[in-house]
C-alpha cells in the first residue's frame, strides 16, 4: 500500500523564508522544509496496481505552467486549531490543475475528501494550541508575501513514515511536466 497525493513542489527561494517563520507558537509541530508543497489532490492508501493506473492518468494531464505566490497565513480548525499554513493566491490555472487531478481519482473510483480546495503550504500541525495563540501567530505573519514562482511540474508523492517517529517524509514517485511557453525567456 502507498499513501499518495499529487502536489506542486516549493522552490527554496519561497520555502526558506517560510522556514524562518516557524517559531513562537505553542503546541506546533513544525514541518521540515523538504516537506513543503501545495497539495492538488490527496488519494490516500492505494495498492501498487491502483498507483500504476493513477500514474497513467496523471501522465495524460495537459496543462500550462503558471505563476503562484504566497499571500499571507491561515489555520485549519475553527475553534480548535489543528494546523497553520501559508496561503497560496488563487488562480484559475491552479484550480483547473487540481480539478484534473481529482478527475483522475474519480475515473479510478477512488474516494476523495469532501472539503473545499484551499491552496496552501502546511507549516505546522498543532496539538492543544489555544485558538488565541493560533490567531495571534497568523495575524503576526499575515503580511508575509513571496515573489511569484513558476509551477512547471507536479509530482505524485508517497508519504513514508520515518523510523523512530518524527514527521513523515514525502518522496516524489513520478513527475508530470506542465507546458511552459515562457521557459526559453528566463
Amino acid at each position: 500500500m502507498f499513501r499518495l497525493f499529487a502536489a506542486l513542489p516549493i522552490p527554496p527561494e519561497v520555502s526558506a523564508p517560510l522556514r524562518k517563520l516557524q517559531k513562537d507558537l505553542p503546541g506546533a509541530s513544525w514541518r521540515p522544509e523538504e516537506n513543503f508543497h501545495v497539495t492538488l489532490c490527496f488519494y490516500g492508501e492505494l495498492t501498487g496496481n491502483q498507483a500504476r493506473d493513477l500514474d497513467e492518468l496523471l501522465d495524460e494531464i495537459e496543462a500550462d505552467a503558471f505563476d503562484l505566490r504566497v499571500e499571507g497565513m491561515g489555520w485549519f480548525g475553527r475553534r480548535e486549531p489543528n494546523a497553520v499554513w501559508a496561503r497560496i493566491g488563487e488562480c484559475d490555472a491552479l484550480r483547473a490543475l487540481a480539478s484534473q487531478c481529482e478527475r483522475a481519482a474519480r475515473r479510478l473510483g477512488l474516494p476523495l475528501e469532501k472539503h473545499p480546495f484551499t491552496p496552501h503550504i502546511t507549516l505546522a500541525y498543532l496539538h492543544a494550541t489555544p485558538l488565541e495563540a493560533a490567531q495571534e501567530w497568523v495575524h503576526t505573519h499575515q503580511s508575509h508575501r513571496s515573489e511569484p514562482f513558476r509551477a512547471r511540474l507536479f509530482h505524485l508523492y508517497a508519504s513514508r513514515p520515518r523510523r523512530g517517529g518524527g514527521p513523515s517524509r514525502y518522496e516524489p514517485m513520478a513527475d508530470y511536466p506542465l507546458r511552459d511557453l515562457l521557459a526559453g525567456f528566463d
